[in-house]
């Protein structure tokens, strides 16, 4: 299998994008590469966007962006607080957002939601960044649930052992809200990335998948 790197950072450093419809959803699809990305190349911006939430879930928000991004300078982490659930009936105000976001920065790789993720606030922010933000590197992650809508992903970056246990730490330290629900534990989170590390034949056995609807080589 061809592997593929991000190519030389900027000059400056790469600047991130991650975009999440509710408090733990970047951590669930996207934390172990973010950290494999913070240790092994130069990260100069992530900006971290979470769009719903009241207080207890922004804290809890705030407290994991805080552990996966650590003492990066350029880490901002931006809070909404658009309904639960509600996204694609109160489209307007959150599409103001995504073009007010695109003002402000301009990343080298975008992480959001899969585009045909069971759930209407995730699909309907996939739809918003591929809208908002047409010449960049998009990458979907996935949300496990309780829908039956894990897919076909092309895209795979293997996690090394360290990095499955800080980010299944972190999911369990940080979302105590989430507890109560029947996929949010230790094990669903070990299971799907070992799924996924041996679809992409990751060394470590495990591995982050994403869906791509354009890279070019």
């Amino acid at each position: 299998m061809l592997r593929l790197t991000l190519g030389p950072a900027p000059k400056n450093g790469y600047r991130i994008l991650c975009l999440g419809a509710h408090s733990d959803d970047i951590e669930i699809g996207c934390a172990g590469t973010v950290l494999r990305l913070l240790s092994e190349n130069r990260v100069a911006e992530v900006t971290w966007v979470v769009l719903s939430g009241g207080a207890d879930r922004a804290r809890e928000a705030r407290r994991g962006a805080r552990r996966v991004l650590g003492k990066l300078p350029g880490a901002h982490i931006v809070q909404r607080e658009f309904r639960d659930g509600y996204f694609p009936y109160d489209a307007v105000p959150i599409k103001d957002f995504f073009e007010e976001l695109k003002g402000t920065v301009n990343p080298d790789l975008i992480f959001t939601h899969h585009g045909r993720d069971a759930h209407q606030d995730h699909r309907l922010v996939a739809e918003f960044t591929h809208s908002t933000f047409r010449r960049h590197l998009v990458l979907e992650y996935e949300v496990m649930k309780t829908d039956g809508d894990l897919g076909n992903p092309q895209v795979y970056v293997p996690l090394e052992a360290r990095t499955v246990r800080r980010k299944v730490e972190i999911l369990m330290d940080c979302f105590g809200s989430q507890r109560s629900r029947t996929w949010f534990s230790e094990d669903a989170f070990r299971a799907l990335m070992r799924l996924r590390g041996i679809e992409g034949l990751a060394p470590s056995g495990h591995a982050e998948a994403f869906y791509a609807r354009r890279i070019a080589l």
